[in-house]
């Protein structure tokens, strides 16, 4: 199983973003997202994660874990959804909150969301829902022994552009139905075009 975080706005407080999970090539979007900043050199408790692609797993310890079994009870919460394995960073979770006063490079999860070029920490709200909403299907599937997995993607930001083996392919394509096109145009005015594919 996988989700996808996408980061769409980054401020000079937080980074504002959407939850998808991703099943049979589909993204279903599942919540609004609040992070950190984005930052070159980690500041702890003010950077968000780098990009990537991490394991989930449930944390049944510490403080967050603690808490929350007392809030929801142990038929809901069976432990924190945990971020595996994120450099230079420890105990990255997805829990609650409203700005990114409430996070230490942790996602938080929210059914509305201001823009955080208006708040500057950003704001997500009905987080409670939001993160039950969530929670419930991650945990299930970690439960179920599915692997389960996040990537986070920086959607904003720079723009770079990509050259991979399938725009050449695109571009082959292109080539092949221009030609193709150009000896229909013939036919239809009554000439004849020696085409060859290039």
């Amino acid at each position: 199983m996988k989700y996808e975080v996408l980061r769409i706005s980054s401020g000079k407080d937080a980074t504002s973003g959407l939850l998808f999970e991703v099943s049979q090539n589909k993204r279903t979007f599942l919540a609004y997202t609040l992070e950190d900043e984005q930052r070159d050199v980690k500041v702890w408790g003010e950077t968000r994660i780098p990009a990537g692609t991490y394991k989930l797993k449930l944390r049944e310890e510490g403080g967050f874990h603690n808490k929350y079994l007392n809030k929801y009870g142990n038929t809901f919460h069976k432990g924190m959804i945990h971020v595996q394995d994120v450099p230079g960073f420890e105990y990255i979770l997805w829990h609650t909150g409203n700005t990114d006063e409430h996070t230490a490079g942790c996602l938080i999860l929210g059914n509305t969301q201001t823009n955080n070029r208006i708040a500057k920490d950003g704001f997500v709200g009905n987080s409670v829902d939001a993160y039950k909403f969530v929670y419930s299907r991650v945990a299930a599937a970690i439960e179920a022994g599915i692997s389960v997995e996040v990537e986070y993607i920086d959607y904003d930001g720079d723009i770079q552009e990509i050259v991979d083996e399938s725009s050449n392919n695109v571009m082959d394509k292109l080539s092949e139905i221009s030609g193709e096109i150009q000896v229909l145009s013939a036919k239809l005015d009554n000439r004849k075009i020696d085409w060859h594919g290039y």
